[in-house]
């Protein structure tokens, strides 16, 4: 069900970050292609052989530009940055980002899960899916015009 992403994924890896835009940025199928290379996790969700979601995991030290990865790179020195999560239309709401979520903490060998999520414009199914995981809001930035986020934490054990 679940392995690790290879340069034949990009497509539909990007496929599936477009379809999900504005819950996840917006990238051009180069820029996504940095981003998988620098994730120390860049798992991918499979159902018969085909991709259906992903996640993508940056460690410290990466070098990736978002303000909010920055945001913890300043404050935190260990960490995982959860930089996003996305699923075809046709298997959100069947359990597999709690499904996803236990694996990848089941692969981190670090003590903080990072990540945010969008209040403006809003992500609400998101924000109560993290809260109920276990996250915590450290507090909530605009990134740019007309964009809020909420940077959020979690302790691993």
């Amino acid at each position: 069900m679940f392995r690790t992403l290879v340069a034949d994924d990009l497509d539909a890896v990007w496929e599936i970050n477009q379809e999900n835009v504005p819950a996840v940025g917006e990238e051009s199928i180069e820029s996504l292609g940095e981003i998988v290379a620098s994730s120390e996790i860049a798992l991918g969700v499979l159902e018969d052989d085909r991709i259906v979601g992903f996640c993508l995991v940056l460690p410290p030290g990466a070098s990736y530009n978002s303000p909010n990865y920055r945001y913890f790179v300043a404050r935190y020195q260990d960490f995982a940055y959860l930089d996003r999560v996305a699923f075809r239309a046709s298997h959100q709401g069947r359990g597999l980002g709690s499904t996803l979520y236990r694996e990848l903490e089941s692969r981190l060998d670090r003590p903080l899960l990072t990540l945010e999520v969008n209040v403006v414009p809003p992500n609400e199914g998101s924000m109560r899916f993290h809260l109920r995981s276990g996250f915590v809001e450290l507090e909530q930035r605009e990134t740019r015009p007309g964009k809020l986020v909420s940077l959020m934490i979690k302790q691993l054990s």
